[in-house]
């Protein structure tokens, strides 16, 4: 799926659960409280002008209570009643005009009695009840575990039904949307694992797990009941979450966008992470907001740099978290903070998906240019100049020593055999890429009437090469190499291996080498590193350069 496509479901989704609401059918207004219990306290009209608009602690799970004036608009539909969507702490018996309607725990009786009730409970209201005009909303309540959270409570009245679906509704959609996230993480887990120097991937992954999890706990309530005494520490596991996704994401875009000094300023934004975390931390949506913001703020910053260098995708991930602030000051915090983090992992996706492609690209560029030389080296050999040249030779063995001429035929047809073997290869055995050495300075004794020579020492005949990398050095030691006094040219081949890396030397011995007269590598060099790039990435390294003896080559190959 494209990410504009993304994009516009996502902002579909949230403008629709945000924005379209049903029209208000009921008013609230100021909550009062007053510790004690009386019966009394229930009743519709009662004056209550002398009690509390705030209580601040209630010692020893004492029974205290609240009264709550609501206006009913809209009477309800004949066999469709209210219902009252209530998240209070405490465990509490609600009264709806004087009239039980319902019971959360038993109240005044925590320290006696397990924990019982839920946080976010719905209660059907009694049609006879919800008529239009005033009523009265009271709650008999014991908050024994938390005698500081004596505030006021959330509800929502509507349609009783609509109560208890859309919340099942919205938590399945949410646990769909988790589950998205879950799947993107495991994804990109198994693609970190198959290449552990890509970090940023496994960033990314773990970005997504927190959020999956973020999200599940979030919106748990409806799968797992969670008693009033347990709301804090499910509001802990939401902090410390969110403390690990916004110290990730700005991680993840100092990878992307490198900046100076990056690993000082991270630092930096971890310290300020964790004084927000820790300051205050009893208001948990305090701490996530100033989390939120640092979040945004220095991920922006980084961003901007991106963007001030023109890296890819800099420019679209501004705009989305330029989109955040937007999101932000059009509903409410808690939608604003999913929305937030889900339209960020998202342009974090698609900096990732830049990044593969890029990373693709290259990797075909690298075979095509392997093929591309594999078939330069190829052509070499039967290219015209090396045919008439070896043509011409064979002719004057066969005329001159007829015996000779068919062991000349015979080793160039057997180089062109192992060519033929080796050509579309990635790795062999190095006992093969001698074999061929060995045929190649058969061939060229017979055409530059020179005494070519081999030696070799330590070598592993199981340990596996790319192909034609040590015959490409031997054409450039016989091409610019001259013979020693007694007319020979020595090559030797020497193999060394420890617990770090594997070493191959070849030295060329000779009277002298004759240098180009450009500094650009030529054809050999550059298969040699294609291929060692091909097969081993970035764990090689090459360097030939002239010796007394007359030239050394060495590639170490990193384990």
């Amino acid at each position: 799926m494209k990410l504009s496509t993304c994009l516009f479901f996502l902002y579909i989704l949230f403008l629709a659960t945000s924005c379209a609401q049903d029209p208000a059918i009921f008013q609230e207004y100021e909550t009062v409280f007053k510790i004690g219990d009386q019966p009394e306290w229930a009743a519709r009209n009662l004056n209550d002008a002398n009690w509390k608009r705030r209580i601040w602690e209630v010692p020893d799970g004492q029974i205290f209570w609240s009264r709550t004036r609501i206006d009913i608009l809209t009477a309800p539909e004949e066999f469709r009643p209210y219902g009252l969507q209530i998240d209070a702490y405490g465990e509490y018996e609600i009264f709806w005009d004087g009239v039980l309607i319902g019971k959360n725990g038993n109240p005044g009786q925590e320290a006696e009695l397990p924990p019982e009730g839920e946080l976010w409970v719905t209660f059907s209201i009694p049609t006879h009840l919800t008529t239009e005009g005033e009523h009265m909303l009271a709650l008999r309540l014991s908050n024994y575990y938390f005698p500081d959270h004596v505030g006021r409570y959330e509800l929502e009245i509507a349609d009783y039904e609509d109560l208890l679906t859309d919340l099942l509704i919205e938590t399945s959609y949410m646990h769909v949307f988790a589950g998205a996230f879950l799947i993107a993480s495991i994804y990109f887990l198994f693609l970190f694992l198959s290449d552990k120097k890509e970090y940023p991937m496994l960033v990314f992954s773990a970005s997504c797990f927190l959020f999956f999890m973020l999200t599940l706990t979030r919106f748990v309530r409806t799968a797992v009941p969670i008693h009033y005494s347990l709301h804090v520490v499910r509001l802990e596991v939401i902090s410390s979450l969110t403390f690990g996704i916004s110290f990730l994401i700005p991680l993840y875009f100092s990878m992307q966008f490198p900046f100076p000094k990056h690993k000082l300023l991270l630092g930096i934004y971890a310290g300020v992470l964790m004084y927000f975390f820790v300051i205050n931390h009893h208001f948990f949506d305090f701490t996530v907001y100033n989390m939120a913001v640092s979040l945004w703020m220095f991920s922006f910053g980084i961003v901007l740099y991106g963007v001030y260098k023109k890296a890819k995708g800099a420019l679209l991930v501004s705009f989305i978290l330029f989109l955040c602030i937007v999101l932000r000051y059009s509903v409410s915090f808690s939608i604003s903070l999913f929305a937030g983090f889900s339209l960020i992992l998202l342009s974090m996706l698609y900096l990732l998906s830049l990044r593969i492609k890029e990373q693709r690209l290259a990797y075909e560029n690298s075979l095509v240019q392997s093929t591309r030389l594999r078939l330069e080296l190829l052509k070499k050999n039967i290219q015209p100049h090396f045919l008439m040249n070896t043509l011409t030779s064979l002719m004057d063995w066969v005329e001159e020593a007829p015996k000779k001429g068919v062991l000349f035929i015979e080793a160039l047809a057997k180089e062109f055999d192992l060519f033929n073997q080796i050509e579309n290869q990635t790795l062999i055995p190095v006992s093969q890429e001698i074999a061929l050495c060995r045929t190649h300075l058969e061939i060229m004794e017979y055409r530059k009437e020179i005494n070519y020579s081999w030696e070799e020492e330590g070598i592993d005949p199981e340990q596996k090469i790319p192909p034609a990398i040590i015959h490409t050095l031997l054409e450039n030691g016989i091409t610019h190499s001259l013979p020693l006094e007694d007319n020979s040219v020595k090559f030797k081949l020497i193999f060394e291996s420890n617990n770090d890396y594997i070493c191959y030397t070849f030295l060329t011995f000779a009277s002298g080498v004759r240098h180009g007269t450009t500094k650009e590598e030529g054809t050999g060099l550059k298969y040699i590193k294609a291929r060692l790039t091909e097969s081993y990435h970035s764990k090689w390294e090459f360097t030939s350069e002239p010796a007394e003896h007359g030239w050394k080559n060495v590639f170490k190959i990193y384990s």
